[in-house]
């Protein structure tokens, strides 16, 4: 599988059936009924409007200016009637290309909306598995392409399919034999489009999939810049991100081909060719009997704007095909079956206690390989409960599960007796705090952090949050406080700072659980201890899941857990364990030396 785009390969989405994809996309025209018959009803007035004409400058040669008539009054009336006529399309087209505009904004904005929210929606699991800058170009570029699709193509199709069928009703009352010989042109035209589409949805495929390989490699070099310039690896990104660039290049120099020999130039051949048998036809017809010359200039004037509308269809089909396999790639998000866990029954149980209860739990992120396996232990209420181990032995994915954000496969997670499975996310997230090891900060100032824009949480509350963990110390020597903005990711603040911050914002909410992923390892010595302090004050009355590389952070768990590959090799209290002289007294003695572990025996 491509690192950029796992989604679906390119064989499912080239064999994609893209009629289906147009029927959805025109699905979203639904709710936008009674607009888009004003529109349509406008259009049919400016195109009448637009096509008389000719007709009247035909009126004007055959009847006045021929046999040398010139009645004021009649030509006075017509041409009156020929700039009203151009006034009148004027305005109708302005009215009902702003409403067709409006409604493909419109909708567009819903589509957005719609994969952002489901993005929003999805598993931990799909994020496992999807480059970010992959899912970024779905939402922005393909969107975009899709808005196109809206704004440039479906209102130029509409409106120049209304007139070609205005133009053929005055070429039929002009000349029924000449209307139907230029009728038999629409099938060249339409043979012309399908072999474009043909060949040319590959080389849109792989441009777009290029496209999305770019902005991944490019979130990824941006977001390990310093590991980049710290390593040296400027030289390596450059000619990988070249390498991908080069593909893309050459994606769009197909594309450019196909343009080149089956859009404009294919189209003005046939139309120097009707236009010379035209021509020919009246030509010969001119020697057996009179030619009018208003009928030429009509007919003439109309093969002109038969292909008109032709040629801007032509030069949008690449816009429309770009617009299609954007939209199959955007509707595989919106299809996605990965979604994030959510509550089975119609109970609606309280997290009141706080017991924890893991029976005999597996479970594998990839379906084969297991990195749990038979997990079981309880955390009574108030009790903290200490996850210990090697990278890799699982602590953190004790953490996921008991957060939700994976399925269950083996055995069973209880919370105050009840199947984890039963509560809604909303009682979860609100009565479980998590404070994880490298804290993720809005953009905003330092109060919408804590808070996280809930207005129920007044600026008192924010304020008491930040003096609980100690934040309150750096918070109210800054300039403006509480109201201090934050860069990216809070950039602009130390990791002991922005940590902080996070625990204040977990303590603004007052869970019922608590749960430490790594909370001190970002944090000096000196801000450590009085941290530690807050966190004995933030675990008092709190069931407490915490995760920790420093033995020393957790002595006074009530229960330690020591993993090993996926399972719990040893459970005790720190005295306990050490006495064991198994793992976890390997690892206190890497850490703190023989020295340590005699004054604690």
């Amino acid at each position: 599988m491509n690192q950029s785009d796992n989604l679906q390969t390119k064989e499912e989405l080239l064999q994609m059936n893209q009629w289906a994809v147009f029927k959805r996309l025109m699905s979203y025209i639904k709710m936008h009924k009674k607009r888009l018959t004003l529109a349509f009803i406008l259009l049919i007035f400016a195109t009448v409007a637009e096509l008389t004409g000719p007709i009247l400058v035909k009126t004007f040669i055959d009847d006045y200016l021929t046999p040398r008539i010139f009645d004021q009054k009649a030509l006075l009336l017509l041409a009156i009637s020929y700039l009203s006529l151009i006034f009148v399309s004027a305005g109708i087209n302005y009215v009902q290309f702003v409403l067709f505009q409006s409604v493909a904004l419109d909708i567009i904005q819903t589509l957005r909306i719609q994969i952002f929210s489901k993005v929003h929606s999805l598993g931990l699991k799909f994020f496992d598995r999807t480059p970010v800058g992959s899912l970024v170009s779905r939402i922005t570029n393909d969107t975009e392409a899709v808005k196109d699709l809206y704004v440039s193509v479906l209102s130029t199709f509409v409106q120049n399919i209304v007139f070609l069928f205005g133009i053929f009703g005055f070429m039929f009352y002009l000349n029924v034999r000449l209307a139907l010989f230029c009728l038999g042109i629409l099938p060249i035209i339409v043979c012309i489009m399908w072999l474009y589409r043909k060949y040319s949805s590959k080389s849109f495929y792989e441009m777009r999939e290029k496209l999305s390989q770019l902005n991944a490699k490019l979130n990824e070099s941006l977001q390990g810049m310093s590991i980049v310039q710290v390593f040296n690896q400027q030289k390596r990104l450059r000619n990988e991100f070249a390498a991908i660039n080069k593909e893309h290049n050459d994606a769009q120099m197909r594309n450019i081909k196909y343009n080149g020999l089956l859009l404009r130039p294919a189209v003005d051949l046939v139309y120097m060719f009707a236009l010379l048998l035209i021509l020919s036809f009246f030509g010969i017809k001119s020697f057996d009997s009179a030619v009018e010359i208003g009928v030429i200039y009509a007919f003439i004037n109309y093969l002109d704007r038969f292909f008109e509308p032709v040629n801007m269809m032509m030069m949008r089909l690449s816009i429309f095909q770009q617009a299609i396999v954007s939209a199959g790639r955007v509707f595989t998000i919106m299809d996605e079956k990965e979604a994030a866990p959510v509550k089975a029954g119609n109970a609606k149980p309280v997290i009141n206690q706080g017991k924890i209860e893991f029976n005999n739990v597996s479970f594998s992120y990839d379906g084969e390989q297991e990195v749990l396996k038979n997990i079981s232990f309880t955390a009574l209420p108030g009790q903290t409960v200490a996850l210990v181990g090697h990278t890799g032995s699982g602590k953190s994915s004790i953490i996921n599960l008991l957060m939700r954000f994976y399925h269950i496969e083996k055995g069973e997670i209880l919370l105050d007796g009840v199947s984890l499975t039963q509560y809604e996310n909303k009682e979860l997230r609100k009565k479980i705090g998590l404070v994880l090891q490298d804290p993720f900060l809005f953009v905003g100032d330092i109060r919408q952090n804590i808070r996280l824009y809930n207005d129920k949480i007044t600026d008192e509350e924010v304020k008491e949050s930040a003096r609980f963990v100690q934040a309150s110390t750096f918070i109210e020597k800054l300039p403006q406080q509480y109201h201090t903005e934050l860069g990216e990711r809070g950039s602009t603040f130390s990791s002991g700072q922005r940590q902080l911050i996070s625990f204040a914002r977990t303590m603004a909410f007052s869970p019922q659980i608590l749960i430490l992923d790594e909370a001190t390892a970002n944090i000096d010595t000196e801000t450590e201890e009085e941290i530690q302090t807050a966190l004995h004050k933030m675990r008092n009355g709190r069931t407490t899941i915490a995760i920790a590389h420093r033995l020393s952070t957790i002595q006074d768990a009530d229960l330690i857990l020591v993993l090993h590959k996926g399972e719990i090799v040893e459970r005790g209290t720190h005295q306990e364990l050490l006495r064991e002289r198994g793992l976890y007294h390997k690892m206190f003695l890497l850490q703190h030396g023989s020295d340590s572990v005699d004054e604690v025996s």
